[in-house]
């Protein structure tokens, strides 16, 4: 490559975008206490405010349309006690192709104080050949709180005959309750995803997947219906397990997006006392 094409690739535009927000209860109903957002994030409340028991639905919006390296997301969400946020994303989001050397990354920070809840339920992470993306959710949970956190994945839209040969990708989590670590995973994808996720200890071929985590008091009543919920046919599988008192993990695996969302959707529905977010079921 010329000097001078070199320096035009490493001086490309990098999106940068951040948002905090926090919730409280105000007389047994939730309500926005703050919000800043920054760049290339964006954070709405679609409808009207919820009546008492009902959850803040707050959007994420990445007005850049998608990740690429070198851009940063953080997003900081607190649910003061009692209160209930509920958060999802506009679209699905896009990992895209990465300049070599380079990485996106996208921050997740919540808290819940004592007897909150929050519900993260961003849409489908899309990762497309040639994409860097390293994500981390961070979560810090007060006594009586409880979170339901779900991240999809589709790793290459079957439709169009994409195949993820060269990409890098890592996940990690991190739940605490009162300070104490009661939930971690890590997942790391390097190179050819399609040929790590073939074997049948990993995907079988699969080409979305999906993690969910449920922790709360009630943990282990949740068990025996969330396996009961899981897929039997040959377009989707996973498993239930409880992990420990008070925190239950399932795992989805699936022949695309679709099929993904159709098992991922009822399991969703059953953890909450309340209809999914609008976005989730247009």
């Amino acid at each position: 490559m010329p000097r001078g094409a070199a320096a035009g690739a490493a001086a490309q535009p990098r999106a940068i975008g951040a948002v905090r927000l926090g919730v409280a209860a105000e007389g047994g109903a939730t309500r926005l206490a703050r919000l800043r957002h920054e760049g290339s994030a964006k954070g709405f409340f679609p409808g009207t405010p919820p009546p008492p028991g009902a959850p803040l639905e707050a959007v994420l919006l990445n007005t850049a349309g998608g990740i690429t390296g070198g851009d940063r997301f953080a997003v900081t969400a607190e649910a003061g006690p009692g209160a209930w946020l509920s958060l999802t994303t506009q679209a699905a989001e896009r990992a895209y192709r990465a300049q070599p050397g380079e990485t996106g990354r996208l921050e997740v920070a919540l808290a819940a104080g004592p007897g909150a809840r929050i519900d993260w339920l961003p849409q489908e992470t899309i990762l497309f050949d040639g994409s860097s993306l390293a994500r981390r959710l961070v979560v810090d949970l007060g006594a009586g709180a409880s979170l339901l956190a779900v991240e999809p994945l589709v790793f290459g839209r079957v439709a169009m005959g994409e195949r993820l040969s060269r990409i890098g990708f890592s996940d990690r989590w991190q739940i605490r309750r009162e300070g104490r670590l009661v939930h971690a995973e890590a997942l790391r994808l390097e190179g050819d995803a399609m040929a790590a996720l073939a074997g049948p200890a990993a995907a079988a071929g699969a080409r979305a997947a999906a993690g969910l985590v449920w922790c709360a008091a009630d943990a282990e009543c949740h068990l025996a219906p969330l396996r009961a919920l899981l897929p039997a046919g040959p377009e989707a599988t996973g498993g239930v397990s409880l992990v420990r008192p008070g925190v239950l993990a399932a795992r989805l695996v699936a022949a695309d997006g679709h099929a993904l969302r159709q098992a991922l959707m009822p399991m969703i529905a059953a953890l909450r006392p309340a209809p999914l977010p609008k976005l989730w079921r247009l």
